[in-house]
Formats: C-alpha cells, structure tokens, sequence
C-alpha cells in the first residue's frame, strides 16, 4: 500500500465558520478540520485543502486508444492508462466500483512522480496517457502536471471523465487535455439525481464548453441501462440535443451494462438495445455512432460521411481495416473525416499490458 500525500490542494476557500469549502466540483463539499469530501481524496487538513492521491495509483496498465472508448483519436495506438482512487460522483451502477468507491486506499498500490508516467509511456511505445478507471477531476492536480511532463515529450493527454466540474477548475484543467470521453450517464435529472448523486446540467456544460470553445477533441459515451436511460425518447432527447448544441460530428458510444455495485438486478443490457439507439442516433442526423462492449463490426466501424464507406472496420477493439490517410481523409472519396490522425501503423490491438512503475524506478 502506498501511503497517503499531503499535496497542497487547489479551488478552495475559507468559511466565516472555520470551515473551508472546495471550489472544484459542483458538490460544493463544505470540511471541517480533518474532514474529508464526498470524493474522499480531498480533505481539510491545517486549515487548507489537501489531496492525499497526489503520486498514488490504483495500477498502470497499457491499453488501445478504442477502450477508452476513443475512435478519432490516433486509431489504433497505445495509451498508458491508470487511475487513482475515490470519485465525485455515487453511481449505484458504477463499473469500476472497486477502485472508485475505495476508502481505504488498499487499491492505491503503485506510485509515480508525473516524469515517471511521460517517460514510461514512451518508453511503452504509447502515442497517449490517459486518466482514467475513477475520474481525473478528482487528482486534477496530479493529472495537469502529468498533462505538462507528457506535452514536454510529445505525448497526448486524455481525460475519461463523467464531466462534473465548475467552470473555474475546468478551464485550467482542459487547458492541459488534448482529448476527453465524457460520460452522459443519462439524459434526465431525475436519473442522476437518483442514480448518481449528481445533476445533468454540470455535465451538459462541459460538454458545450469542450466542443465550442477547447481544440480538445470529444467523444461522448452513454451507458444504457436496461429500464432507466434507454428508452426510445430519451436516447432521441440525447442525440437531438447533441446535434443541436455540440454539430453532427461528435461521436457517440452507447455501451452496454453489466450488474455491478448496487444494481446487481438488473440484466445486462441486449446487444440489441444498443443496435437500436445507435439507429435512432443515427436518424437524428449523427454522423458516428458506436455500439460498445460487444462484439459488432457494423457498430463498431467508421463510416465516411460522405462517402458512406467503412474507413475503419472493426470488432470490439480489434482494427481490421484502414482506409484513411495520414490526415483523416477517406481514401475512397477523399473526404476528411473529424479527428485527430496520424500515419497508421501496425495497429495495437486488443492486448491489455499491466506494468508497475514504482518497481521499474
């Protein structure tokens, strides 16, 4: 177990009551001395805000850029992918509920200064660093210098993130990011109210803060869960909303559920569920649509939007065909897809590498 840190918080402020009150997120968490917020990684200590996961991690792991999930983002390379402990949000359906809701920090098994991390992933061979399995929001400290050392060594930054975040922290903290997937858990109040403990409009506007006013490229993921998100009307509500506040060329994942955590009663969700929101989203004039954690060529695969041509064919995270040119442009009509691209190489595939940095320094 790595011990904990006593790493000098930001976006905070002092009470009139003695109590200091984070600035971060929208749960406004207000600490007594020794007090800890909803996150559990942040916490008033001496008068100030600390965050005890600077330089812990809950493991790194190498993985491809698809299982973030990122489609238009460098296909078929490697990122260095890791994570730390403790979230903002409360999902009762959480998927990573092991390391998000840990408190007791026995997850936090490894331990890297931000160098560490940009030198290991070039020397892992990655394109990218991610963070990842909890929410980055939560260390943006670590993260944003992790972001610095990475950009020092041509390296990319990707937050995978639920999005709830103050407009404040998130400019400073997207100013570091050159990629994001954010989680739209659902589209209603009353599911997030319920079912994570949080509220949709946060998220909405990260997603229009991102998309109008960043260079950091977007992609959106939307798990459906059998009976509360995945009705035809909301999934259309999703999409209409998509298209008229962030433009056609946002891709949108819609993966499917497992029971985990608290929703253990739930059935997995039917590939067929998915099939059909990626249909309806489709309808709505959304140019790339994805169906996630299933094996589906035709969902997994990117079309040309002009063309209407598979440029990228693939099967969960495996790429099986490439028709794009170093710039992103359709090697069938020449049209250049919304992305970030590269010369394609060998793809990575669907390998996932655990690696220990502490052990290898």
């Amino acid at each position: 177990m790595i011990a904990e840190t006593s790493y000098p918080g930001r976006w905070w402020h002092a009470l009139p009551d003695g109590r200091i009150q984070c600035d971060l997120c929208p749960r406004d968490c207000r600490l007594h001395e020794g007090q800890r917020g909803l996150c559990f990684v942040r916490k008033m200590e001496g008068g100030r805000m600390l965050l005890t996961t600077y330089g812990r991690s809950s493991g790194f792991c190498v993985d491809p850029v698809e299982k973030k999930p990122l489609n238009h983002f460098y296909p078929g390379t490697s990122i260095l992918s890791f994570g730390t402990a403790g979230c903002n949000l409360a999902c009762k359906f959480c998927q990573n509920w092991d390391i998000s809701k840990s408190k007791e920090m026995d997850r936090l098994m490894d331990a890297a200064t931000p160098d560490m991390i940009a030198a290991a992933a070039v020397e892992l061979g990655c394109r990218s660093v991610a963070f990842t399995y909890n929410d980055p929001v939560i260390f943006a400290e670590y993260a944003m210098d992790i972001a610095d050392a990475c950009h020092a060594r041509d390296l990319k930054t990707v937050a995978v993130t639920a999005g709830y975040m103050h407009a404040a922290p998130r400019r400073e903290f997207y100013a570091k990011m050159d990629a994001a997937n954010v989680d739209l858990k659902a589209f209603t109040e009353d599911f997030y109210f319920r079912l994570t403990g949080a509220h949709l409009q946060p998220v909405l506007d990260t997603l229009e803060y991102l998309v109008r006013e960043t260079g950091v490229w977007t992609e959106i993921t939307t798990l459906l869960i059998p009976g509360k998100n995945d009705s035809d009307a909301e999934i259309e509500a999703e999409c209409k909303w998509i298209m008229q506040h962030l433009g056609p060329d946002v891709p949108l994942h819609f993966s499917a559920f497992h029971p985990d955590w608290k929703m253990r009663d739930i059935p997995p969700t039917p590939p067929q569920t998915l099939t059909r929101a990626r249909r309806i989203a489709r309808r709505a004039g959304l140019r790339y649509v994805y169906t996630g954690n299933v094996h589906d060529e035709e969902g997994g695969s990117t079309y040309c939007a002009s063309c209407e041509n598979a440029v990228i064919v693939r099967d969960w995270y495996e790429i099986h065909s490439y028709r794009l040119s170093d710039a992103g442009a359709c090697m069938h009509c020449g049209a250049r897809l919304a992305g970030r691209y590269q010369k394609f190489g060998k793809p990575f595939g669907s390998r996932r590498i655990p690696v220990r940095l502490s052990a290898a320094a």
